[in-house]
């Protein structure tokens, strides 16, 4: 199984944040592989004013399928763990984990939705997506790079090494 992680921070040490919830994915029991995408800082979408994000995607290969459910569970208790709270929605946090895609057929669990059900609305979420899944698509065949190319990346920078 392919599972594509959505990492973002935008509170305290970005940076050592994400790095952190990392570390946490490589502990998931039995992953093959993991890959992170290059990091992307970000104007935030929605919600109260704060201050911009940096976003990332992970890529973990398992030797195992894991509904999305329990894995999404697996996510929020790493976001606890790196001192997350849900104090406003779409609000500032220390961190954000969304599962934002897999390899497996699509889920329409209301407590884990796959692909992320705004995943097609926000590059900054397909940018560093299809950075470690080129030809990843779309329950409708489409693909993501696609879908990134007409949004345009007005507000998204890359941040090379």
């Amino acid at each position: 199984m392919i599972a594509v992680v959505g990492l973002g921070a935008n509170l305290g040490d970005r940076h050592a944040t994400i790095v952190a919830a990392v570390t946490r994915l490589r502990a998931i029991p039995r992953v093959a592989r993991l890959e992170v995408s290059p990091l992307y800082e970000t104007e935030p979408v929605g919600g109260p004013e704060q201050p911009p994000f940096l976003n990332a995607a992970a890529r973990l290969e398992l030797p195992y399928v894991i509904a999305p459910a329990p894995f999404v569970a697996v996510l929020l208790a790493i976001e606890a763990s790196l001192g997350r709270t849900r104090a406003v929605r779409f609000g500032p946090r220390t961190i954000d984990l969304d599962l934002l895609w897999t390899d497996q057929r699509p889920s329409d669990d209301p407590a884990a939705t796959v692909p992320h059900p705004r995943l097609h609305e926000r590059a900054f979420a397909l940018a560093p997506l299809v950075d470690l899944v080129p030809d990843a698509r779309d329950p409708h065949g489409v693909r993501y790079a696609e879908i990134l190319e007409r949004l345009g990346l007005a507000g998204i920078r890359r941040l090379d090494a």
